[in-house]
């Protein structure tokens, strides 16, 4: 995108909405050309320097899949809303498959489609910037509470570096313990919301019941108990950002609400009747892989495709170990600050020891054995003694190293060698389930499944929490 206004290309076949784009647009400030259908459209792509296509869904002769697919032959990287009317949003989703950047409903105010387009052209641009990514990571981005001196790290908050002036949704995924709350704090305080709230809520906290009237609000009187108004974390954080942790595990209701939110900006409280409308920034996070959640059917297509605008994936510590001696450092020096310990070093068999572990429970693991190792100590360095590593963790780790550095033993299925890791962890753990999952590097809920899966009753009362 070179030049100073952005030029669009419009495909509609109704004369007078094309008319209404056109005018609005232009009005927007960007350049704009509108065509009645896909053919007359073609040849303008060849000859002309498009920043992004608006089109029907339904269109005379040539379909608007098949104009997206000639559009991707043309310029892979040229991003396309879709015009569709609410019966065919599934045929929305398969075009956003196939490389569609996101889709309107049909009717849809001026205001909404300028948004939408604005927001693709800023995702545009800055997709573009990170094909220079390598070279960028010659500078060392530095976030405060972040440690990252590892590359994989570094890659990380590159992309914080650049999606923070946005206000493009953001989806972070890495297993638990990773940091994605630090990552998600560090991308509202470098963006233009960092005067506006920071407002985080963790879906799996909250019961399935309550999680509605807790990101919605609800009116007095809407139930039981609900003795005043009450506002929920959306309004909270209107003109700021809502992270909001494991995403994975909203409700299947719950999800169209948030996918309302996400397309309109506009809600209702529990039990109320007028629509509120807000300006806030989504962050959301999952440590489970969501295009297994869309296999399963417990997640929605169209939502998945409204949240991952931009994804950033944490790496688990073990594969950034490079990074475990400054995180030491790190905790070493804030809890002998707070704990007013003399602590002021690590031997280097400590030190050792540390980086050659596994790392289940990743960053928050870590940190938790150098609290107590600091708590606990009695001199002014920590040595291989202090350092007190979960058995639990150590054997499950044990057991996967096992599976990832030798081939299937004989005899055994893929399903059987994952079900025998499963359950030794389970052993290992005296049942408990969390700690179980937090050994396998799986979210409590993946790890429920694959218990169901292989036929183990889950028996709550067994988890310590």
């Amino acid at each position: 995108m070179t030049r100073e206004k952005p030029s669009i290309l419009i495909v509609e076949d109704e004369a007078k909405l094309r008319r209404l784009l056109e005018l609005q647009l232009t009005d927007e400030g960007f350049i704009t050309r509108a065509t009645a259908d896909a053919e007359s459209a073609l040849p303008l792509l060849n000859k002309d320097s498009f920043d992004l296509v608006v089109t029907d869904f339904k269109l005379p002769g040539m379909s608007g899949l098949e104009f997206l697919l000639a559009v991707k032959r043309v310029n892979a990287e040229l991003p396309v809303i879709i015009m569709t009317a609410f019966g065919t949003v599934e045929s929305a989703v398969e075009a956003m498959k196939n490389g569609a950047s996101d889709f309107v409903l049909k009717p849809f105010s001026l205001a909404e489609m300028v948004l939408v387009i604005r927001k693709e052209l800023a995702a545009r641009k800055l997709r573009e910037e990170n094909r220079d990514l390598r070279e960028a990571l010659g500078h060392r981005y530095q976030y405060a509470n972040i440690i990252a001196q590892s590359e994989k790290m570094q890659a990380v908050l590159a992309l914080v570096e650049r999606v923070a002036p946005t206000n493009a949704t953001v989806l972070i995924g890495g297993e638990s313990g990773v940091g994605k709350d630090l990552i998600a704090r560090a991308i509202h305080e470098h963006s233009h919301r960092t005067n506006g709230p920071f407002i985080k809520i963790n879906s799996t906290a909250i019961p399935e019941t309550l999680l509605e009237s807790e990101l919605f609000g609800y009116e007095k009187g809407a139930f039981s108990g609900a003795t005043s108004t009450k506002p929920g974390k959306f309004e909270l954080a209107d003109k700021g950002t809502l992270f909001l942790d494991e995403i994975g595990d909203v409700p299947p209701a719950i999800q169209v609400k948030l996918l309302r939110v996400l397309q309109e900006r506009e809600f209702e409280r529990l039990g109320g009747t007028r629509t509120l409308k807000v300006d806030v920034r989504l962050i959301a996070a999952t440590n489970r892989d969501l295009r297994a959640a869309l296999e399963e059917g417990t997640f929605r297509e169209d939502l998945y495709y409204r949240l991952n605008v931009v994804a950033i994936d944490i790496p688990p510590l073990r594969d950034h170990k490079e990074d475990v001696p400054a995180l030491v450092e790190f905790f070493l020096k804030k809890f002998a600050r707070e704990s007013g310990k003399p602590v002021q070093s690590i031997t280097p068999a400590a030190m050792r020891l540390l980086v050659d572990y596994h790392w289940p429970g990743n960053v928050r693991e870590l940190q938790n054995v150098i609290e107590r190792a600091v708590t606990l100590s009695a001199g002014t360095q920590l040595d291989v003694d202090d350092i007190h590593l979960d058995s639990v963790s150590r054997r499950a780790a044990t057991v996967a190293a096992d599976a990832n550095s030798r081939a299937i033993p004989a005899g055994f299925t893929l399903e059987q060698w994952e079900e025998e890791i499963i359950r030794e962890a389970l052993k290992a753990a005296n049942g408990n389930k969390s700690q179980a999952a937090r050994a396998l590097g799986l979210s409590r809920n993946a790890l429920r499944y694959r218990l169901s899966k292989i036929g183990v009753p889950d028996r709550p009362d067994s988890d310590i929490q």
